[in-house]
């Protein structure tokens, strides 16, 4: 069906910046739109940034200004750009795709295996 694959995580310094990749993979037409979220250890997940096909985004207020999300669609891939990381951002971070076009018909909320980012202090 679809798949998605996260990765550009790893082991950051505080001040650090790390580059995340969502590739959605599998018999696809099309996705309306990449979400990011992110889930740190004994806490609920959260949303950090969406965009969607047309280029329209939406930022967590903890984030914004520090993170820069984007979507390549032809690539059916996106991205997530975190700077000026803290370690209050360690956590496992999901991309999430609320609809995918596909050969076989509509598929609706896709989720990657995480990816996990750690910042040191």
């Amino acid at each position: 069906q679809v798949q998605l694959v996260e990765s550009g995580g790893g082991l950051v310094q505080a001040g650090g910046s790390l580059r995340l990749s969502c590739a959605a993979s599998g018999r696809i037409f099309s996705i309306n739109a990449i979400d990011w979220y992110r889930q740190a250890p004994g806490k609920q997940r959260e949303l950090v940034a969406q965009i969607n096909s047309g280029g329209s985004t939406n930022y967590a207020d903890s984030m914004k200004g520090r993170v820069t999300i984007s979507i390549d669609i032809s690539k059916k891939t996106g991205y997530l750009q975190m700077n000026s990381l803290k370690p209050e951002d360690t956590a496992v971070y999901f991309c999430h795709v609320p609809l995918t076009a596909t050969q076989r018909g509509i598929v609706y909320d896709t989720w990657g295996q995480g990816t996990q980012v750690t910042v040191s202090s």
